[in-house]
């Protein structure tokens, strides 16, 4: 059955990471869906303007769209993406009944810390409270959540078991090895 696992939190939150390691689990595809920002939401993030509902309706747009092409496809497909308000998850599922939302949850304090260190993302720390501002998150009935306490390897073996779904690196010893987020950061485990 093809599925795409949408990662989703706050900037920081360790989406990119988490997604990159369970697509390589998977042997799927992974998207970061803020590769997927049209030019000017990114010179809004870089200049510190958080987006606004209309800003994000394309970047949703091609995003469901991205997510409708893998089921057509039959494909599984991992897609990091911050998703912050139902609305936005709403539109992300609609008329795509593959999408499994992974909700990696973690408090102010600790994604602050993580933020600060990153040097080569266009989202600054300053604007994270905006995204906890922002944030709506869903009910255990429509994501599975996950606190991003726990290892990368852990909350990959919480989706895989959770999900149901079969690794394609079942007994490798370190299936993670090689995995590193969009900003060239290695996971830490």
């Amino acid at each position: 059955m093809s599925q795409v696992f949408v990662m989703m939190g706050v900037s920081g939150c360790g989406k990119s990471t988490v997604g990159l390691a369970l697509a390589q689990r998977l042997g799927a595809v992974f998207y970061d869906g803020d590769d997927y920002h049209p030019p000017e939401n990114v010179a809004k993030m870089a200049n510190g303007i958080p987006l606004n509902d209309d800003d994000r309706y394309p970047w949703l747009v091609r995003l469901h769209d991205l997510i409708a092409e893998h089921l057509a496809r039959g494909e599984t497909a991992v897609l990091a993406c911050s998703a912050l308000k139902k609305k936005y998850r709403d539109q992300l599922r609609q008329g795509n009944n593959g999408v499994r939302l992974v909700y990696l949850q973690g408090s102010l304090d600790l994604i602050w810390e993580r933020m600060a260190a990153r040097q080569s993302h266009y989202m600054k720390p300053d604007m994270l409270q905006s995204q906890f501002d922002t944030l709506e998150p869903p009910s255990p009935q429509n994501a599975l959540i996950i606190s991003v306490e726990h290892s990368v390897e852990d909350i990959v073996e919480q989706i895989i078991h959770q999900f149901g779904v079969e690794s394609q690196a079942e007994g490798t010893s370190e299936p993670y090895e090689n995995v590193q987020d969009r900003n060239g950061d290695t996971p830490c485990h």
